[in-house]
């Protein structure tokens, strides 16, 4: 089958935020995405893509950007409608959050949004769709050329733990630490077209590939191969969905910086007629995994050979390197909030440290409050008694 890929005039941004709408009595999610997105019809109506949507739970408001050209372009348009959707929340005593999954909240208390396509994910798919109550970032990267596509999205698969260490907010599910830094990663990625991207040749084989999955009833649409990083023809970017759900605005910009630069410098390889890298299929699932399980403490494979390194240090030296293409996007100060992840804590450990000081899981649904809210990392001392 032949997939138009509508390319874009430039490195472009789009990011789709996943927010969580919490009690702001018990912190339990509220199963109300419907009654509040009907009280802003300017902003979920009347729009092939409005800024305010349903996702697969009714505990979920996705919020989204128009095209952006640069980082600060895109904080501004998410910050405006987060400003509209956090007044509309707070009428209905509902607060805004987001961490991969929700630390108290039981998946077998979610309510599904009223949508067909929703409906048919959950008689396909049953207890894996029913319980995904998760949350997560993804960043579309413009590409200027179809034919680019497929090698930049492979060389990008070796940046799987790079993406999820820095945003891993879900150590905890339904009650209970799991020991992992990303319990999102596997909760989603258990679903049959998730996972790591299939790690192609060209665009050519991406048709194939979609054509025999099309052909076999294993999709129903391209929409449904939903692939850490996959090609998004219609739009004409490559999507970043490795990301977990972004705490605060400032890392949300981080995310996006790191995507914009690594597109930038995939495509400035290309133009000099270099061939970009490819991890082995091997070595992309076992560095996924290590982050899962590890985060920022992981010891990362950094070849074909199994050669390995601290995760952290590869960090280190990827700002580094992108420290000069992200200076001429505009967006060095973004990027440079990864350092201070690097310092301060990843999200799943700033949660992991409120309850090694004595914090209550309700305490770490309160710093995730304060944190989306005031746009800052928080600890314990400032959300135990505060009541929030």
């Amino acid at each position: 089958m032949a997939i138009d890929f509508n390319a874009s005039n430039g490195a472009t941004l789009g990011v789709e935020w996943e927010i969580q709408l919490v009690d702001a009595g018990t912190r339990h999610l509220r199963q109300d995405a419907r009654e509040v997105l009907a009280a802003l019809p300017s902003l979920t109506e009347n729009d092939q893509n409005p800024p305010i949507r349903h996702e697969l739970m009714e505990s979920t408001v996705e919020v989204v950007t128009g095209i952006c050209h640069t980082v600060g372009e895109a904080k501004a348009d998410l910050a405006a409608t987060l400003a509209t959707l956090r007044t509309a929340a707070a009428q209905r005593d509902i607060a805004l959050a987001c961490t991969g999954t929700h630390p108290i909240s039981d998946w077998r208390d979610a309510v599904m949004a009223p949508m067909r396509r929703y409906a048919e994910l959950i008689e396909e798919m049953q207890w894996l769709a029913r319980r995904i109550q998760t949350f997560g970032v993804h960043v579309h990267v413009g590409v200027s050329d179809g034919a680019r596509v497929i090698p930049i999205v492979n060389a990008l698969s070796s940046y799987l733990p790079h993406f999820l260490a820095l945003t891993a907010s879900s150590p905890f599910w339904s009650g209970s630490d799991t020991g992992l830094a990303s319990c999102r990663a596997v909760v989603f990625g258990q679903l049959p077209t998730a996972g790591p991207p299939h790690l192609l040749d060209d665009w050519a084989a991406f048709e194939d590939y979609m054509d025999t999955l099309l052909r076999s009833g294993t999709i129903r649409s391209i929409k449904e191969v939903w692939w850490d990083i996959r090609p998004h023809p219609d739009f004409g970017t490559v999507e970043i969905r490795m990301f977990d759900g972004i705490p605060t605005m400032r890392e949300v910009g981080m995310a996006a910086a790191l995507c914009q630069s690594l597109v930038t410098l995939f495509e400035q390889q290309l133009d000099r007629g270099y061939t970009l890298p490819r991890p082995a299929a091997w070595v992309m699932r076992d560095n996924k995994w290590r982050a899962t399980r590890y985060g920022l403490d992981a010891i990362v494979i950094t070849d074909d050979s199994g050669n390995t390194a601290p995760l952290r240090d590869d960090l280190y030296e990827l700002v580094r390197e992108l420290e000069p293409i992200a200076d001429r996007l505009g967006c060095a100060e973004e990027l440079k909030v990864a350092g201070e992840v690097l310092e301060y804590g990843a999200p799943y450990e700033r949660q992991r440290a409120i309850r090694a000081d004595g914090g209550t899981l309700e305490n770490i649904v309160d710093a995730a409050i304060v944190e989306l809210a005031e746009d800052r990392f928080v600890t314990l001392g400032e959300v135990a008694h505060a009541g929030t």
